[in-house]
């Protein structure tokens, strides 16, 4: 189909595409406008990585805004919003606005509505019904991106419910699903009351298959010699070849120090294929990812990208995730070592993929297991970038010919699982019902139990009853903590419950800290700390070999500051959990005291993207905690707020106004404290040679940051900074150590 024969979208369109080199449609494209994606008809499209699904979504939105709506696009990861976000702005030039929403949960987004298309995480979407976005009423169009992660334990039933609740709240509306990897595409097709687009076409041909012993074994009987030098590993040598052949290589292992010791390893085979300029525009990347942080995985990172690799798990800060993402995307890192989480719609497509490691460790069955098709086959898709590669190719690794004939039965041949509903397990559906009422989805049981009736899980459910009974156990747990009243059948929220509901607390974890406040006279920082590191929207840190005594006598040594009483050692399970949660907000703790970056990664075995993380929530958590104390009237909104701002900056208590100031962030606040600058208003004043001294002579930096405080004349033209003006703290106070580069950005930077 040429694009000039589309109907229903802007007349604008066809040049543009013809501008980008798009003159006809792939088939499965041609296949969706002839379904009616561009007259607003619903759309399951289930088609391979790189096969156009981004230009489905697209005519299906931009033809919504010229009926004269607007379009929303769904997606799971943050990082997969902004990649979005930065596709769709080129639209803007035609006059459309584009707007990216994914953080701050208790907000209604009013400043979305003069925007056409809006992107967002599922998250942030519920959250957006649940604090009344009024705009919501104007969709003609919602876009669910990577619609597979429905059967998600943690984010699937997230995003089966806000589905459900557009559709509920416009009839009318038009939903478009895309995946590269739906075992039962005509389930959620029918759950969607969508057409279906169901294709294997991809634009170039992915080749899938194994490597054993000293040959490649595909899908389609071939088999080509791809010889395993002497003391040389199989990945090594599919990564040689792959860089003779002018590609790149995408490598899958499960765990996050397998892919960092793997990406170690192979930086040795991706330095020899490097050009004197790509080494020079690398040392470029790894400078960045230097500055991202203070830590170990930084300098690691680094090292290896000097050499061409990278490697890339939820351990990495996501300025470090997105600095490899790009360098890779334009072939200058040479091979990447990724844990799963990269497989999940980020757009890093390479000449070949290889699932190293078809087993990780799961918890549920004690030891290894393997993955599962959906995952495997996500990672295939990976391979091959139309215009840039001849081919695709993925292949496993066997060490036996009983596991490469495995791995085709297992792999190769097979086809993805069907996508299941999780929506039925408690948890989920007790955060759910909660905002279901709170929201004026549902007024009654019954109410309640139709609403969900529109869910995937009603619709492939056959355990009659079961959904019914876990939700009278729900309403019953909401009605006992004070978030639901319920008359008869008639369920009404509570102001606390509401409450609860726009703040998106888990109901057990606005429980749990309810229970904590109440008890509460004078809380420390470690005790509010503690108090939201044992909800269940904290993932807490694990308790490692050895961990279990040091964090028991620390229990007890700090037992006073708890807020609500410690359960006794003999009661295994919940005094575990305890001691993680002390665990984890041990480390917040020693974040807020200024403890260096890289002694907290050091010291509690993590990444910066997972200190960034706790922090993060840790923040929400004690901003929550603060509404709710407001709301209970309990007295302690200033301490809570004063732990909250303390963690959010990484600051002890005589920083926290310095802190505030935009651009200053941790370490600058120390160092401007150090020499006496010590308020917001003190840089209103202060001598601009100590605060240049104190900001180690970074002139931009200082009048940025004067500016920032409301300095009338922050200008630094003409001055120089003191010698003298900057004395080191005294040993030990903030554990700085002195190796660092003091002007590396950190979290508190952010």
């Amino acid at each position: 189909m040429n694009v000039a024969d589309v109907s229903g979208v802007p007349d604008w369109l066809p040049g543009h595409l013809r501008d980008d080199g798009i003159e006809e449609l792939y088939p499965p494209q041609a296949e969706a406008v002839e379904k009616g994606v561009t007259e607003g008809e619903s759309l399951v499209a289930s088609v391979p990585t790189a096969s156009g699904k981004t230009l489905v979504a697209e005519l299906a939105m931009l033809a919504s805004v010229e009926r004269g709506g607007r379009a929303l696009y769904i997606v799971p990861l943050r990082a997969l919003a902004s990649e979005k976000k930065r596709e769709f702005d080129r639209f803007e030039e035609y006059g459309l606005s584009v707007g990216v929403s994914t953080g701050n949960y208790e907000s209604d987004g009013d400043w979305l509505a003069s925007c056409d298309v809006v992107v967002a995480t599922s998250e942030k979407v519920d959250s957006l019904v649940r604090n009344g976005a009024r705009w919501l009423d104007d969709l003609a169009c919602v876009v669910a991106d990577e619609v597979h992660l429905v059967d998600d334990a943690h984010r699937g039933p997230t995003l089966e419910v806000t589905l459900a609740k557009l559709r509920r709240r416009n009839p009318a509306l038009q939903t478009v699903a895309l995946s590269a990897t739906i075992g039962n595409a005509e389930e959620i097709a029918e759950w969607l009351d969508a057409g279906l687009v169901d294709s294997d076409w991809r634009p170039i041909d992915l080749r899938t298959g194994v490597h054993y012993g000293q040959a490649l074994h595909f899908d389609d009987g071939d088999t080509r010699e791809l010889t395993v030098r002497s003391s040389e590993r199989p990945t090594a040598a599919i990564a040689r070849e792959t860089l003779d052949d002018g590609g790149s290589t995408l490598v899958f292992v499960n765990s996050r120090r397998n892919a960092e010791a793997a990406a170690e390893r192979l930086s040795g085979v991706t330095a020899a294929a490097l050009t004197g300029e790509e080494e020079e525009r690398l040392e470029t990347v790894a400078a960045e990812i230097r500055e991202v942080s203070d830590t170990e995985t930084s300098d690691d990172l680094a090292a290896c990208v000097e050499r061409g690799a990278a490697f890339h798990h939820a351990g990495c800060a996501s300025e470090h995730r997105s600095l490899v993402e790009s360098a890779f995307r334009d072939r200058l890192i040479k091979l990447v070592a990724a844990t799963p989480t990269l497989a999940a719609g980020v757009n890093t497509p390479s000449r070949r993929v290889v699932v190293r490691d078809w087993r990780r460790y799961d918890g549920s069955v004690g030891g290894m297991a393997p993955l599962s098709v959906l995952e495997v086959h996500q990672m295939f898709g990976r391979a091959g970038r139309p215009g840039l590669d001849p081919y695709g190719e993925a292949l496993l690794l066997a060490n036996s010919h009983d596991e490469l004939d495995e791995l085709f039965e297992r792999y190769i041949w097979a086809d993805p699982e069907a996508v299941r509903s999780k929506l039925a397990a408690e948890p989920a559906l007790r955060t759910h019902a909660l905002a279901t009422v709170a929201s004026g989805f549902a007024g009654s049981r019954e109410g309640l139990l139709s609403f969900l009736d529109r869910t995937l899980y009603a619709t492939q459910t056959t355990e009659q009853g079961r959904l019914e009974a876990v939700t009278d156990n729900v309403i019953a747990y909401l009605v006992a903590n004070e978030f639901l009243e319920r008359d008869g059948d008639d369920l009404t929220a509570t102001t606390l419950g509401h409450t609860v509901s726009r703040l998106y607390l888990d109901p057990m974890s606005a429980a749990e800290i309810i229970d904590g406040l109440r008890g509460a006279a004078d809380p420390t920082a470690m005790g509010l700390y503690h108090l939201v590191c044992r909800t269940p929207d904290m993932y807490e840190l694990y308790l490692r070999s050895g961990d279990r005594e040091e964090y028991t006598m620390l229990a007890y040594e700090r037992e006073a500051e708890f807020l609500g009483a410690m359960p006794s050692e003999f009661e295994d399970g919940r005094f575990e959990d305890w001691l993680s949660a002390l665990k984890t907000a041990r480390m917040l703790e020693d974040w807020a005291s200024e403890v260096d970056e890289d002694r907290i990664a050091e010291r509690y075995g993590v990444g910066p993207g997972d200190v960034r993380g706790k922090v993060d929530t840790a923040e929400w958590l004690l901003g929550a905690a603060e509404r709710l104390a407001g709301e209970l009237d309990v007295g302690l909104t200033p301490a809570i707020r004063e732990a909250r701002v303390r963690v959010q900056h990484g600051v002890r208590e005589e920083l926290i106004d310095l802190a505030r100031v935009r651009g200053v962030g941790r370490k600058r606040a120390r160092r401007l404290h150090d020499a006496g600058v010590e308020t917001r208003a003190d840089l209103r004043e202060a001598d601009k040679s100590v605060v240049l001294a104190a900001l180690r002579g970074r002139r931009r930096t200082a009048e940025t940051i004067l500016e920032n405080a409301g300095r009338e004349d922050p200008s630094m033209d003409g001055v120089t900074a003191d010698p003298e003006a900057a004395p080191v703290s005294p040993k030990g106070a903030t554990e700085r150590a002195e190796r660092e580069d003091e002007d590396q950005a950190s979290l508190g930077d952010f």
